[in-house]
Parts: structure tokens; C-alpha cells; sequence
């Protein structure tokens, strides 16, 4: 089955091979025989009834300094293709959620991964809390005095913001910090978006555990360890990825949320796990598939690749 594939992702220049899940997922399409497209978000318009976009042929190549080769810019009408990726990375603006309105309008004739009505209405933060067994007290709230009894009841919580990524923004306050009124004040000067506060979780110190799931299977995991004195286990933040093995309780939470994302069409997800509970649940453009591979040895985008496959065989 030769596919045609176009991937939304940011400019691929800088991207570093080694690491970049885009660029993996791009390798192994590559390698299955799959014509690749690529173009920036940026790049994507609707005009006349058609859903399109300016880029270009892509071919990949592990080669530092030397990963791509483009051919000629051209407009593409994406209902034209078999899969198109969404893989951007956030924040979560307006901007990101128009390019979800935009690819909505071919979902009949393309499979976009991962579908981005769910991807859209099932942020990050927010599709862990249709599951309240599985996450640590947790509060979601812009009211000042909403924030103050949770910490007041919890003492060291953490406090992010809601749309926030990659670990920005990210703060720990301990029972006897007094910074809760002027960070308050701080996120409400840049937005007016709610805030999400959670009771810490010492098992932090031990690893953030990214568990991948292909249509809702769990296929492994990296720990994230994050650096002396850090709260933070985002790897481009310092963070040191390490191998593990998916426990019990990791099992548990997969099985609880696995049927939910296979049938809203989220094929590749990463979930985060400290200690024995779900904090993240991510959809947008999740990472890690490099580090696991290494680590355990698979090919875990082939996993992916066929679950892409049998979905289009399917249509």
C-alpha cells in the first residue's frame, strides 16, 4: 500500500533528528514506500469549497545538517491525499484550533492523525478529567480565592498554565510559599485563561513517565527524570530520559482510557504518569517515540504506521 501522506509541522529545518517524533514518523512513511508533502501551518487555506495547502515533496535523510530534500513549492488539495498528519506543536492557541475547523472539512475523504475534532476538544489538561479516579486532586479555576483553599487544603501544589506546554510556566509552591496572589496576578496580565492547580507529587523526584499508545494500546514508556533541583522532567528543560518497563498500574490506566481514544480516532498518544497517577494526557503532538526505540530495541512508528494503514484499508 503506497500512501500519499502530507505532515503540518513546523519549519523542519531546525529539528533535531535525533530525537524529533515528526521526523521518525516521516522515516518509516519514507521507508514503506509512502509520497511525502510537506508544509507548515502557516501554509494551510480554504478557498472555493477546498481545504489546501503551499509545500512541497519531502524526502528525509539521518543525516545531520543534511536531514530533507524539498522539491518545487506547489499548492496541494488535501482531500486529494490518503493521511494528513497534524503534528504542530502547540500552544493551543486560536491559531492551532483553526487549522483543526480547516482539516474537520476533509475528514470524508482523509484520514487526518489524529483526528482533529477530538484533538480540538480534548486538550491536554482538560481529557484527564473525565477520568477523576486516575489523577491527583486536582482544581481548574481562574478565581484567586478558588486557588488559595486548594493550596490551603493541599499546601505544595503545583500551578500551570492551562494551555501551557513543554513544561512552560510551570510552578511549585510549598506550604509556606506566599507567592500564590502575585503569580495569579502574573498569568492573569498575559490571559484570562483559567489556571490548573494540582497537589504535588513527590514521586516527581523519581521520573515523569511518558507512556505511548497506538490506538489505544500501550506500547511502551520513557521515564523523565528531572534535573538536580528541578520540579520540571520536560527533556528539552533538562530533563534525562530512561529506560522503563510499563507497570501494573501504568496497564490499569491504558485500559481505562484506551477504548476512548481509539474511538475518536487518536492513533499515536503520549500520557504522562507520576507515582501511580495520570496528569497529562497528550494528543497534539506527543513525543518520545525515538528514546523508546532505542531504549527497547522496536520499531514502535511501524506499530503506528500499520494502525494508519488499516484505518485507510478500512475507509
Amino acid at each position: 500500500m503506497s500512501l500519499k501522506v502530507a505532515i503540518q509541522m513546523d519549519p523542519i529545518g531546525p529539528i533535531n533528528i535525533d530525537a524529533d517524533s515528526t521526523f521518525r514518523i516521516a522515516e518509516e512513511a519514507q521507508a514503506r514506500g509512502h509520497e511525502l508533502f510537506y508544509y507548515t501551518p502557516d501554509k494551510l487555506a480554504w478557498r472555493d469549497g477546498k481545504v489546501t495547502a503551499r509545500g512541497a515533496d519531502l524526502k528525509v535523510k539521518r543525516i545531520k545538517g543534511d536531514h530533507f530534500e524539498l522539491g518545487e513549492m506547489r499548492e496541494a488539495d488535501l482531500s486529494e491525499m490518503d493521511v494528513v498528519w497534524l503534528r504542530q506543536d502547540p500552544p493551543f492557541d486560536m491559531g492551532y484550533i483553526t487549522s483543526t475547523h480547516l482539516l474537520d472539512l476533509i475528514r470524508d475523504t482523509t484520514l487526518v492523525v489524529n483526528d482533529p475534532f477530538w484533538v480540538r476538544n480534548y486538550p491536554e489538561k482538560l481529557l484527564v478529567l473525565q477520568f477523576p479516579d486516575l489523577i491527583p486532586p486536582t482544581l481548574i479555576a481562574h478565581d484567586l480565592e478558588a486557588l488559595r483553599a486548594f493550596k490551603a487544603e493541599h499546601g505544595d501544589v503545583i500551578v500551570k498554565p492551562l494551555y501551557g506546554n513543554g513544561g512552560a510556566g510551570v510552578f511549585r509552591l510549598r506550604a509556606d510559599d506566599g507567592n500564590l496572589a502575585s503569580l495569579h496576578e502574573l498569568f492573569a496580565l498575559m490571559s484570562s485563561e483559567p489556571l490548573i492547580a494540582q497537589k504535588f507529587l513527590p514521586a516527581v523526584s523519581k521520573g515523569d513517565k511518558r507512556v505511548i499508545l497506538v490506538d489505544g494500546e500501550a506500547v511502551g514508556a520513557i521515564n523523565r527524570v528531572p534535573a538536580e533541583g528541578q520540579t520540571r522532567s520536560n527533556m528539552h528543560v533538562g530533563g534525562r530520559p530512561e529506560k522503563v518497563a510499563l507497570t501494573d498500574r501504568d496497564r490499569e490506566i491504558c485500559a481505562a482510557i484506551g477504548p476512548l481514544l481509539k474511538e475518536r480516532g487518536q492513533v499515536f498518544v503520549g500520557i504522562d504518569v507520576i507515582g501511580d497517577y495520570l496528569t497529562e494526557i497528550n494528543l497534539t503532538s506527543p513525543t518520545g517515540i525515538q528514546e523508546l526505540e532505542r531504549f527497547d530495541g522496536t520499531n514502535v512508528t511501524e506499530t503506528i504506521w500499520k494502525a494508519i494503514e488499516g484505518r485507510v484499508a478500512a475507509r
